[in-house]
């Protein structure tokens, strides 16, 4: 009975991973996600343009998508825990030294290197350590773990609106700051990377041998990135990344710009926030179902659709409409891509992997807001920029429509 309890305890430790990847996901998006609350501050301080201002979010974006063709790497080898500890201390010091910025420019080196080098460092590896745990329930698991972006996009622009409007955005960032170190930087340290470690198999289930390599079955990152599954997955998030982040940009001076209220506007990217962790919950657990490749492909035209609602939205009610249901599919996107990648190349070099392919979401991320931001510049409307997220997603979802056969060849063992 001893033995029974300890391969099977009363609370599987992988929930404790899950919750670990939830604090760095929800305390590095969420910071992250607080740029449109800023937005409007930094133009009055420093005199900005719009586009010259998106470009501060831009180069975080870009850079914490981008380097997880680092982390994830130095994750699968060395453990995500020091990789997510590391990431938020250096979120914690980049938000510490925004509120200290004289310039524009200033703010970009301290908020984007920062932020983007800390959610570069943490978010790979925490979400890489959540595929090994779980099997049957991975898309379930995932889900809940990266549901901390969406909590984080709903409480973290609320919390630095009113930080903003209570004592400036100074200290808005010095409080940011002190909720990366001690929340996220706390609970990174939960993170393990082998169920192994602890006597366990997947889903706590009791291994079934005491040998074999750790996260044994998988490809290797250079097979995989040649294969076709995987260049159709990184072309797909690379089309669809163009538009996916420019409402947590723009949505709140759009919706400015057609008379919302600023309080009211930021409310609305909470509640793209909402619907996104309601889209982790729900839609990574029916991808357990309905399978995660058919499941990514709803989610992509899911997110088509909905941002032909914001096209056509000019009130708080219509946009409020668009926003949740966006981030339901946003929020199931996220959800589901990592586990399509377990499912297809297998647990050994998962970090690699998806450190790789995120490098195809940083491209999208540094254009896309900033190109936004210039185009309304340039016309004063953001119709255009809109018309083509939307198309960015019908292109992404055609593209993994036509490699979804290949990625379940994968899974069956064969790499093409």
């Amino acid at each position: 009975m001893q033995t029974q309890t300890m391969l099977h305890p009363r609370i599987f430790y992988g929930w404790f991973v899950v919750a670990a990847a939830f604090a760095v996901t929800f305390v590095g998006f969420g910071c992250a996600y607080t740029f449109s609350a800023f937005l409007e501050p930094l133009q009055r301080e420093f005199g900005a343009s719009r586009g010259s201002t998106s470009l501060v979010f831009s180069l975080a974006g870009f850079l914490y998508f981008a380097l997880g063709v680092v982390s994830g790497p130095l994750a699968d080898r060395f453990g995500s825990r020091p990789l997510a500890v590391a990431g938020m201390l250096l979120t914690a010091v980049g938000l510490a030294a925004a509120s200290r910025a004289q310039s524009l420019v200033q703010v970009d080196l301290a908020y984007g290197l920062g932020v983007g080098f800390g959610v570069g460092a943490a978010y790979v590896p925490a979400i890489g350590a959540v595929q090994r745990w779980f099997v049957r329930q991975r898309g379930f698991a995932s889900g809940l773990a990266v549901a901390g972006i969406g909590l984080g996009n709903l409480v973290m622009p609320l919390l630095a609106s009113w930080l903003i409007a209570a004592f400036g955005w100074r200290s808005a960032y010095v409080v940011l700051a002190a909720i990366a170190l001690t929340l996220g930087g706390g609970l990174a340290l939960l993170i393990e990377n082998d169920p192994r470690d602890r006597g366990l198999a997947p889903d706590g289930d009791a291994p079934t041998d005491g040998g074999g390599p750790r996260n044994s079955g998988g490809v290797a990152v250079g097979d995989a990135i040649r294969s076709r599954p995987f260049i159709g997955l990184y072309l797909s998030c690379l089309i669809c990344s163009f538009g996916v982040f420019v409402p947590f940009v723009h949505l709140v001076p759009y919706a400015r710009d057609h008379g919302v209220a600023a309080g009211t506007a930021v409310l609305l990217l909470g509640l793209i926030g909402v619907g996104s962790t309601a889209g982790r919950f729900f839609l990574g657990g029916l991808a357990d179902r309905l399978g995660r490749e058919r499941a990514l492909l709803m989610v992509l035209i899911g997110m088509a659709l909905a941002t032909l609602i914001w096209v056509v939205s000019t009130t708080a009610w219509s946009l409020a409409v668009f926003a949740f249901i966006y981030g339901v599919f946003y929020g199931g996107w996220v959800a589901v891509l990592p586990s399509v990648v377990m499912d297809a190349f297998g647990g050994r070099n998962v970090s690699g992997i998806i450190g790789v392919l995120y490098t195809s979401v940083a491209f999208g991320t540094l254009i896309g807001p900033t190109a936004t931001g210039f185009a309304y510049d340039a016309s004063h409307s953001y119709t255009f920029a809109i018309l083509m997220s939307a198309l960015a997603n019908v292109v992404a979802a055609a593209i993994v429509a036509a490699v979804k056969t290949s990625m379940r060849h994968s899974s069956q063992g064969g790499v093409s």
